[in-house]
């Protein structure tokens, strides 16, 4: 069908980049999310009838994509195969000054689920309630894991300094 495959075509070529950093603060890694958005679109093409009827087609596009790494990470293969960038035994590198790179560690050490919940609420700006519907569940389990997902990245971003002075890190 030429018309919705251009109207599929036009869609993702415009929102491509868009997904991409969605999948990239979920999973922390450009090739990953490269391959989280590659099976979101695919899902998306076959899909394609009731999506673009959808009153919003972001939503229902992030939503795709946010189960497909869900259901990824709930699957052995992440368990089994570890993705590196370098071998093992590569030079380390150097620490980034930047706060940017401590946020996207703190992001990347949070549980799949409670990641989801963050970048939804805070990243895609979405509320309790469209996070809940994104994420398949209840209110209640959108406050309590952008709670606790929220708590972890205040301890992992926790100046040093206030750590040196006496305080208790728990």
């Amino acid at each position: 069908m030429p018309g919705r495959d251009d109207e599929f075509t036009a869609y993702v070529t415009a929102r491509a980049p868009w997904l991409r950093r969605v999948a990239y603060l979920l999973c922390q890694d450009w090739h990953r999310a490269d391959d989280l958005v590659q099976t979101a679109i695919t899902r998306l093409y076959l899909r394609w009838h009731r999506a673009s009827a959808a009153d919003n087609l972001d939503g229902y596009a992030r939503t795709v994509l946010v189960r497909v790494f869900l259901a990824e990470q709930r699957g052995g293969w992440l368990r089994r195969v570890r993705l590196v960038a370098e071998p093992p035994d590569g030079p380390g590198g150097t620490p980034d000054p930047d706060g940017g790179l401590d946020l996207r560690d703190a992001l990347a050490a949070l549980p799949a689920r409670q990641r989801a919940a963050v970048v939804l609420r805070f990243y895609c700006d979405l509320s309790v309630e469209q996070t809940a519907g994104v994420l398949n569940c209840s209110t209640g389990t959108v406050k309590s894991q952008t709670s606790r997902g929220l708590d972890a990245l205040r301890r992992a971003l926790r100046p040093v300094q206030s750590l040196t002075d006496g305080e208790n890190p728990a």
